[in-house]
C-alpha cells in the first residue's frame, strides 16, 4: 500500500479525497480536498473514481483510508493513503 504524509501531497499529484461525514468536512475542509464520505465512496466506486486517475485518500485517524485504499488497490486504482503526522488537539 502506497502512502505519504499530507505535508507531501500537493493538489498535481492528483485527487485528495477526504472520507469525512459531510458535518465534520464542512467544519474544517482541508483546502483543494473533496469529500466523498466513508461508505458512499466504498458503495459508490464505480460511478465516483476513474481507473485512469490518481486519488489520495485521508481520514481523521487513518483506519477508513487504509481500509479504502486496500479495497480499491485490488480492484485496480491508483490509489495513496494519505496520512497526518501532527494531531489536532
Amino acid at each position: 500500500m502506497k502512502r505519504i504524509d499530507l505535508n507531501v501531497y500537493n493538489s498535481t499529484m492528483g485527487t485528495l479525497i477526504d472520507l469525512s461525514d459531510e458535518l465534520t468536512y464542512n467544519k474544517n475542509p482541508y483546502p483543494g480536498s473533496i469529500n466523498i464520505p466513508y461508505q458512499k465512496l466504498l458503495l459508490n466506486y464505480k460511478q465516483l473514481l476513474n481507473k485512469n486517475k490518481k486519488y489520495y485518500i485521508m481520514c481523521s485517524k487513518g483506519i477508513h483510508s487504509r481500509k479504502v485504499v486496500s479495497i480499491l488497490e485490488f480492484y485496480g486504482y491508483d490509489v495513496t493513503q494519505v496520512t497526518k503526522t501532527e494531531e489536532k488537539v
